[in-house]
This record gives C-alpha cells, structure tokens and sequence, in this order.
C-alpha cells in the first residue's frame, strides 16, 4: 500500500492515528485523532509529541524506536486536548522506515463520551458516506461525458455538484474544523439553488414563493445554510407533503439566545403535511428522535446545530392545516 492510499485508509478509522517525525513531533494525524484532541489535523502538525503524553516513559521508549522497528504499548495514559482536558487512552508506537513512528491511540469511554451526541453520531455517519459519494460523483461524471443531451448533462452536473458540497460536509464533521465559513450572502439565491435540487426529486414538489425583495445580504455559510433548508424540505416531502412554501420576512425586536437584536431574518419553510405529532414537539431537535419508522433523527438537529452556528435559532411554529420550520438569523454582522 503505497503512502496516499495509506492515508485514505487511515482516514476512515475510529481508532486515533498519527505519524511522528525524527524529532518527535507530529507530522500528521487522522481525524479520529484530531477529534479527540480537539484540533484540526493541520493545527496539530508540529506539536512535540509529549505535549500530547506527558508519560516520561512514552519520550524514552519513542526515542529507541527511531532506531528499531518494534512496537511499544502503554495501558490508560492521560492525553492531553488542546481544551485543557485530560483523556484516558491506551497507546502504541510502532517504528517505520526513514526515523518515523506510528503512533496508534485507542481512545476509553471517557474520551468517546467527551463529544456531544450529535457530534459523535453525525461524525460516524460521515465516515460512512464518503466512499458512496465519491462512487456517486464518478458515475455521474461519466453520464456527463457520454450523454447528448443538454438537459441530461445539466442533471449530471447538478449531481456533481450536490456529491462536492456533501463530501466537503463530511469533511468538516471529520476534519472537526468548526466555526462555519462567513461571507456575505443573498437568502433568495440560496433558496433558488433549494428549488433547483427539489425540481431534481423524482416526485417534487409544487414550489410556493412568498419572498421580501429589500432583504439585504446577510453573512452565512452558504452551503450550511442550503443543508438546513433542504433539510427542512425532504423531511417535509418525506412526511407525505406535496405544496411547500418559502417566505422571507425581517422580524424586529428578537431574542436569539442571550442576544436581543433589533432585527432578524426569518426564513419560513411551511408544508401541507400532517404536522409534527405532538408526542414529539418537545424532544423535535433531540438527535435521534424521529416521527417516521425509517427516519434516521438527524435532519432536524443537524438544522438546528447549522443555525446556532451562525448565531440563529430554528423555531417549529405551530399553525393551524400547516407545517412550519421557521429560521431566524441575525440581520447584523456577527462578531
């Protein structure tokens, strides 16, 4: 197995996984690792490896292994995190060719638990699908190249498109890279890319707009914020609805957490649906939590966890003959 295959291969483990160099640094780890270091892996390239475990033992033994090609375990160190805590893991180094260790980390309950539920599912699933989505896009940029069709080779790039824009997602929740990424954005173009890939559904849809022209631009993550939109939309239309509608409103004088704003959008998805059964109003953004026998119980609290990030909230308003989601986001530039 040659280096880059290596790397895939140790991207899609669970199990924490680094290289470290001549001098006792890291060179790379995998995202497993990162994760539970609460780093990106380029952020931890670089770090004195016993910075990360602080045993005098692992230094010494780590040092001979630059020499030898032998593998060296320890049972229930403390890993230190970039957050200040303290996790219990049990370790191994391995010597390589060329002065380089393996460092492999099998992480306690302890650190497993240290990642909020949500985090840890949705990572999980990411290392699932990244595999099908690259299947996915090459076999649809082949369609692209032999159809004759304009209208075909639109469809096959529309899903090339939606396979980049879901492997970068998946990338992130691996990667743990954090914050999402700021820039200014128009609502209504994000909304018209929603109706773009709702027309793609085998059975879509009919698309209702009932849009403010005088909002302004907003900043946001485009590419979340068409996650938690179509999110929104296919739990919708998987709930039996056949009408969906988008209005866009400014609201004025909302609390969002701890923050009183004098004015926010308000981004309305609302469905003819048969509603939210009301057993599950209160736990609706729990991960996990699902009214429908094959729901997986992560759309809406990916959703809500989408609109926390950019200083949002997502709202389920309860209205007579109609669903609505509502998202709210601050009209004022975020700190």
């Amino acid at each position: 197995m040659n280096e880059a295959s290596w790397r895939a291969w140790a991207e899609q483990m669970a199990t924490g996984l680094g290289l470290v160099d001549a001098g006792l640094r890291l060179a790379w780890i995998n995202p497993a690792l990162a994760e539970w270091l609460g780093l990106g892996p380029r952020s931890a390239v670089g770090l004195p490896l016993a910075a990360l475990l602080p045993e005098p033992s692992v230094g010494v033994q780590a040092a001979q292994l630059l020499r030898e090609r032998r593998v060296v375990r320890w049972r229930d160190l403390a890993l230190a995190a970039a957050d200040g805590r303290e996790l219990r893991v049990d370790v191994a180094l391995q010597g390589m060719d060329e002065g380089t260790l393996l460092l492999e980390v099998h992480a306690l309950a302890d650190a497993r638990a240290a990642a909020s539920p949500l985090s840890a599912t949705l990572r999980g699933f990411a290392h699932e699908v990244k595999n099908p989505l690259a299947g996915l896009r090459g076999a649809a940029q082949l369609l692209q190249r032999r159809a004759n069709e304009a209208e075909l080779r639109r469809l096959a790039g529309l899903v090339i498109d939606e396979a980049d824009r879901l492997a970068a997602l998946a990338n992130r929740l691996l990667r743990h890279e954090g914050a999402p990424r700021l820039a200014g954005l128009n609502i209504h173009a994000v909304l018209e890319r929603l109706d773009a890939l709702l027309a793609a559904e085998p059975a879509p849809p009919r698309l209702r707009h009932d849009y403010d022209p005088s909002i302004p631009d907003i900043q946001g993550d485009a590419d979340r914020l068409l996650q938690l939109l179509l999110n929104l939309a296919r739990n919708a239309i998987e709930a039996g609805a056949r009408t969906l509608a988008f209005r866009t409103r400014v609201e004025h004088g909302v609390r969002l957490g701890e923050r009183a704003l004098r004015s926010a959008l308000r981004v309305e998805v609302i469905d003819d649906g048969p509603g939210v059964p009301a057993a599950l109003r209160e736990t609706l953004f729990e991960p996990l939590v699902s009214g429908r026998a094959d729901g997986t119980g992560l759309g809406l609290a990916l959703a809500r966890e989408i609109a926390r990030e950019h200083g949002g909230e997502l709202r389920h308003l309860p209205r007579a003959g109609e669903t609505v989601f509502a998202l709210y986001l601050p009209l004022e530039r975020l700190p």
